[in-house]
C-alpha cells in the first residue's frame, strides 16, 4: 500500500529551540514510519528576509544535523536542501502565473514583514506563499504539518493547485494541514512573553545547541511568582509553561510531586518551591538536550558524512519532483 506524502520545511535562520522540537521535529520523527516524508531546509525562503549569506551554509548544515540528532532517519525520509531541487523553481514560475498581486498583498505574514522591514520589501517576500506552494506541490503532498501562522499560506497553496487543475486538467492533489490530532504543545518564552523564538530574547529561549551551564542559567531565571493564593488555583501561563516543560523531560513522579505541591499551596501556606522545581527541571533538561547537542555536533564536524546525506536527500526529492514537472508540463502543453 502506497503511503501518503507529507512535506514540511524549516528556515535556516537562527538556532533551533525547544519550541521547534516539541512543536514540529518530534512529530516529524513519528511521521517517518507512517508516511512518505519529504523534509527540507528552506534556504531560498531565508533569502527573503536574510540577504546576508555569510552564515547560511553553516546554518543549513546545523539544521540538517539537528534534525538527524533528534531522530530523523535519512534512510527513511528525504531530508534535503531546497536549492538542491531546481524543479521547485520551475513550478514556482508556473504557479506565479496563477497568483494575483492583490491576494499576495493581503497575506498576514507579508503585512507583518512590510512593517518590520520596510526597506526590504522584495518580490520574493511578496510571492513567498507561491514558493511555499511549489515546495509542497512539487512532491504532490496531501498532508502538511503547519502551525497556525502558516495555515493561510497552505490555504493559498490549495487555491493555486485548484486553479491549475481548473485551467489545465485535474492533475495536482490538494494539500491539507495536518497533525496527529494531539493537543499541539506551545512552548512559551521563559520570561512569559510569547513563544520561544530564534531571534527574540535569546536569554529566554532554550536552544538545542545550548551548553549545559546555559540551560541551567536560563531555567533558573525563568519567570515565577509568590505562589497560588488558594488551593487548586489555575496556573498563570508562565507557571504552566514550567509544568509543560517538566512534563516533556522529567519523570511522571517528579511532575506529580510538584503538581501536588502547587495544588496544596495557598497564601500563608506556600508548599510549592519554584527554586527547587527549576533546579530539578534544569537537570532534567540538561539530560534531555545533552545527547542531541553532542550528536548534532558530531555530524556537523563530519563534512564528508554531511555532504553524503545532503546529496542522498536531494536525489530522493528530485526523483518525485521530476515526475511532477513532467505531469505539469504535459498538462500545460509545454512538451514540444
Amino acid at each position: 500500500m502506497q503511503k501518503e506524502v507529507v512535506v514540511s520545511g524549516i528556515r535556516p535562520t537562527g538556532f533551533l529551540h525547544l519550541g521547534n522540537y516539541f512543536g514540529a521535529m518530534r512529530n516529524y520523527v513519528r511521521m517517518q514510519n507512517d508516511y512518505d516524508c519529504y523534509f527540507f531546509v528552506a534556504n531560498w525562503h531565508s533569502l527573503t528576509t536574510h540577504p546576508d549569506t555569510k552564515e547560511l551554509k553553516n546554518s543549513v548544515h546545523r539544521v540538517i544535523a539537528e534534525n538527524i540528532a533528534c531522530g530523523l532517519d535519512p534512510e527513511k525520509v528525504a531530508l534535503y536542501v531546497q536549492s538542491d531541487v531546481p524543479e521547485i523553481a520551475e513550478l514556482y514560475l508556473y504557479l506565479n502565473m496563477l497568483s494575483y498581486k492583490g491576494e499576495l498583498e493581503k497575506t498576514a505574514t507579508f503585512k507583518d514583514k512590510v512593517r518590520l522591514q520596510p526597506e526590504n520589501v522584495n518580490a520574493g517576500l511578496l510571492t513567498y506563499p507561491v514558493l511555499m506552494a511549489a515546495d509542497v506541490i512539487i512532491q504532490r503532498a496531501v498532508k502538511v504539518p503547519v502551525g497556525k501562522d502558516q495555515e493561510q499560506h497552505l490555504e493559498m497553496a490549495r487555491n493555486f493547485a485548484e486553479r491549475f487543475n481548473h485551467r489545465y486538467g485535474e492533475v495536482l492533489p490538494l494539500p491539507y494541514a495536518f497533525n496527529y490530532g494531539d493537543e499541539l504543545i506551545k512552548i512559551m518564552s521563559l520570561d512569559g512573553n510569547g513563544k520561544m523564538s530564534k531571534s527574540e530574547n535569546q536569554l529566554a529561549t532554550i536552544f538545542l545547541a545550548d551548553d549545559n551551564d546555559s540551560i541551567r542559567k536560563k531555567i533558573m531565571k525563568a519567570k515565577t511568582d509568590g505562589g497560588p493564593a488558594e488551593p487548586n488555583s489555575t496556573k498563570p501561563d508562565y507557571i504552566q509553561n514550567l509544568f509543560t516543560l517538566m512534563k516533556q523531560v522529567s519523570t511522571t513522579d517528579t511532575l506529580q510531586k510538584f503538581e501536588a505541591d502547587f495544588n496544596a499551596s495557598s497564601t500563608g501556606n506556600c508548599i510549592i518551591r519554584y527554586g527547587d522545581m527549576k533546579k530539578q527541571l534544569a537537570e532534567d533538561m540538561v539530560q534531555f538536550i545533552d545527547p542531541i547537542r553532542e550528536k548534532a555536533a558530531d555530524i556537523q564536524n563530519n563534512q564528508e558524512l554531511l555532504h553524503k546525506l545532503i546529496k542522498m536527500g536531494a536525489e530522493k526529492a528530485r526523483m518525485r519532483a521530476s515526475e511532477t514537472l513532467k505531469i505539469v508540463r504535459e498538462a500545460i502543453g509545454l512538451n514540444y
